[in-house]
């Protein structure tokens, strides 16, 4: 037999499953109890399941439903994916917030989706799930992989932008503070999933997104003000300083470090380093 890897991780008290695996093996029919969505990260597969048989190549999300049957052959010597197994009772939880409040469960019904926009959610929601800092960028990404996958469209809510405009406010008020959706939400008096989409409408970021950014925009002050890293992670909101770090560089580039050398050295600047026009 080909060579075999399987990675198997559980995380949020047993509620997400997460398998990372390569393998060339055929899979009998089988079926799990949660709901399972999941990313080809390199070959191809085949599978028969109960909305038909199906092939996924590279990039696609395959998708599968609670008790439903299903099987796997990969299309070559062996293929490899990333899943992530969602408890019924998660995305009950989801799915009641999605469908404000008329129902708790739905099935998924496109076996294989070829979207990159949703491959990029995916690999977002599945960071976040495996990040105990991301509790609230989980939460989103939840609520937008089903809400896409499950195509729910949200009512126009132009008539609660006063609303938004106040949880927009109230993050930048507190930055620092704890600003979890379902207590955004209710300030909005709308559902999680209404919150999020109409806050990204309006700021261009998702909440967490928006948090995330307060909090660096007062962690750069603080640090040009001459504050240690540490404490400008603190005086900012982040968990610790490596949650500040790791902030910084995926948004910036840059570490926080670079960053408060430069402003420690600031004026002196070589004068080769300035433009001649300028001179």
């Amino acid at each position: 037999m080909k060579r075999e890897i399987f990675r198997v991780r559980s995380y949020r008290d047993g509620a997400i499953t997460a398998v990372d695996a390569l393998s060339g093996r055929s899979f009998a029919r089988h079926a799990h109890d949660e709901f399972g969505i999941g990313l080809v990260t390199d070959g191809a597969q085949r599978s028969w399941s109960g909305r038909g048989p199906v092939e996924a190549v590279r990039g696609n999300l395959m998708t599968v439903n609670p008790a439903e049957l299903h099987d796997g052959t990969p299309i070559g010597p062996a293929r490899a994916w990333s899943m992530l197994y969602f408890s019924q009772h998660l995305v009950s939880g989801a799915i009641h917030d999605l469908e404000e409040g008329r129902r708790a469960l739905r099935e998924l019904h496109a076996p294989v989706v070829d979207s990159p926009h949703l491959a990029r959610l995916f690999m977002t929601t599945r960071q976040a799930v495996m990040n105990t800092e991301q509790d609230d960028a989980f939460e989103e990404g939840l609520l937008s992989l089903f809400g896409c996958l499950l195509d729910v469209r949200t009512k126009s809510v132009a008539a609660t932008s006063t609303r938004l405009a106040q949880v927009r406010a109230r993050i930048d008020d507190q930055p620092g503070a704890n600003h979890a959706l379902t207590d955004l939400a209710a300030m909005a008096g709308l559902s999680r999933y209404q919150t999020l989409r109409a806050f990204t409408r309006l700021t261009g970021f998702t909440p967490h997104a928006y948090v995330m950014q307060r909090r660096l925009d007062s962690a750069r002050r603080l640090i040009r003000d001459g504050t240690t890293l540490a404490e400008a992670a603190a005086g900012a909101g982040f968990a610790d300083q490596s949650h500040m770090h790791r902030v910084f560089v995926a948004r910036h580039g840059f570490t926080p470090g670079v960053y408060a050398e430069a402003h420690r050295r600031r004026g002196a600047i070589s004068f080769k380093s300035v433009p001649a026009c300028l001179r």
